[in-house]
């Protein structure tokens, strides 16, 4: 893995950075590369509460935002940030708007790499509202002054229609981090951590690799 000068986190929900780059973050934390997770909302719209539930829906943004601080201490970042959208209405906002937001925090953090949702590729609407605002962010500054931006990806037509992914991280050694960050979401994770933790002592292949690695996307700005 590139060493990096800081790297910057931008997803729309707790829990997004847990299934897909947990494993990159705690190993660019234990390269000393300081990480910054930008989360733009609390994930209070989500559905799952906990099995058996624990939260209802006027509990679950305070549940789902401790579970967030714990997912940023299971992985070592000390630089959290939870912007304030609103669940589920991040599509609505101005792309312009959400743009100059974004851009204010990679200009404030001057990363070396940016790491966001593959607009349009990405399942959620606020997955690649938040993947989107971040282009525009990146693309508004000059190209001498642009972060490497490494996009995650996961519709069923991604690879047909963007290739393969270019980078892929072995994350195997801090599997274990991977892992206590999925924990730490509890409400959204509960059932399918059992059964993941099954299927890693069966050694499923799918599940293995799931866990130990992970695949990115380097965006490629035209102009």
């Amino acid at each position: 893995m590139e060493k990096e000068r800081q790297v910057l986190v931008i997803f729309p929900h707790p829990d997004d950075e847990a299934f897909g780059v947990s494993g990159t973050i705690a190993k660019h934390i234990q390269n000393g590369t300081p990480v910054t997770y930008a989360c733009l909302t609390l994930g209070e719209m989500g559905r799952n509460m906990g099995d058996p539930p624990f939260a209802t829906r006027e509990s679950l943004p305070h549940i789902r935002k401790q579970e967030l601080q714990n997912a940023a201490k299971a992985m070592g970042i000390t630089d959290l940030r939870m912007l304030g959208y609103r669940d589920k209405t991040v599509e609505f906002e101005p792309e312009d708007k959400l743009a100059q937001h974004m851009g204010e925090i990679i200009e404030e953090l001057n990363p070396s790499l940016v790491i966001t949702f593959y607009p349009g590729y990405a399942v959620h609407p606020d997955h690649d509202a938040t993947g989107a605002a971040v282009i525009h962010a990146v693309k508004n500054l000059p190209k001498e002054k642009r972060p490497k931006v490494y996009c995650v990806a996961f519709s069923n037509n991604c690879e047909e229609e963007i290739g393969a992914a270019d980078v892929v991280h072995d994350v195997t050694e801090v599997a274990d981090i991977k892992l206590n960050t999925l924990k730490a979401h509890v409400s959204q994770t509960q059932l399918m951590i059992k059964e993941m933790e099954e299927n890693l002592k069966k050694q499923d292949p799918a599940v293995m690799a799931r866990i130990n690695q992970e695949r990115f996307w380097t965006y490629q700005f035209d102009e």
